[in-house]
């Protein structure tokens, strides 16, 4: 009976926490994604970007904007691939 509760209660937690397109855990050791923007964000609107934290189920890079939205993009796209690199470069 206890198992079953815990169980519910994590899942509604990861359910309530992946409520929209650029949807994060932020009360997890760093962020974490659970669902990605598919999109494209121009280079000059993006403040930061960083990867998730390494205990999360999946690799993301979360995009910080110029107007203070975050957004979920998947590991393997190659623009958020290029600002990353782009900033850790410029550091």
């Amino acid at each position: 009976m206890k198992a079953t509760v815990g169980l519910l209660l994590l899942l509604l937690t990861v359910y309530c926490g992946a409520a929209g397109p650029e949807a994060l855990d932020e009360t997890a050791p760093g962020e974490c994604c659970f669902h990605f923007f598919t999109g494209r964000i121009s280079m000059k609107n993006i403040v930061s970007v960083t990867k998730t934290h390494s205990g999360c189920l999946g690799k993301a890079f979360v995009v910080h904007t110029a107007k203070g939205k975050l957004f979920c993009v998947g590991h393997s796209v190659t623009w958020t691939q290029d600002a990353f690199n782009k900033e850790q470069n410029s550091d």
